[in-house]
């Protein structure tokens, strides 16, 4: 598998829709509200405030991250970032991939710092992803997510530093 991370654009927006509407109807890994319309799911994925990517193979878009600062002003030295694989394409290691690629964009930008403010703690694959990239859990949200099927679940917070500040 030759897969090529870019840059999102214009022409990507459909495809882009359609593994955020997959991911998400679930309702067991991402805030977003499963009955999100299209125009929604761009607006939390597509525009000025992102840097949007695609991982691709020959012209199938196979994953999506953002990067976003985390807050703004005094807090924008923070990177924030999410990611999402077409569900045909989990378990190729893609999402790995992306969240390498975003770190190095991410140091490129200038960010110090990245944090991942809801990473649901039943979402064990994501977890333990982030943690063999270094990240750490600083903070548990308790009962913080919502889950489609098992009602109210922690979520964390997790944290990596980028370079030295």
């Amino acid at each position: 598998m030759s897969i090529e991370i870019r840059k999102a654009q214009t022409d990507d927006h459909l495809q882009i829709w359609e593994i955020f509407r997959d991911v998400i109807k679930s309702g067991d890994t991402y805030v977003f509200s499963p009955d999100s319309t299209q125009e929604q799911g761009l607006q939390n994925w597509v525009g000025p405030k992102f840097h949007t990517y695609v991982a691709c193979e020959s012209n199938s878009i196979l994953g999506t991250y953002i990067i976003k600062q985390n807050q703004p002003d005094l807090g924008s030295h923070v990177a924030n970032a999410s990611y999402m694989v077409a569900p045909k394409a989990q378990g190729k290691g893609i999402g790995k991939l992306m969240a390498q690629h975003s770190l190095e964009v991410a140091k490129r930008l200038g960010f110090k710092a990245m944090q991942f403010n809801i990473v649901v703690s039943t979402n064990e694959i994501a977890v333990n992803l982030w943690k063999k990239l270094g990240f750490e859990i600083i903070g548990t949200i308790p009962k913080g997510f919502n889950h489609k099927d098992l009602g109210y679940v922690d979520a964390y917070i997790m944290y990596q530093k980028l370079m030295d500040f």
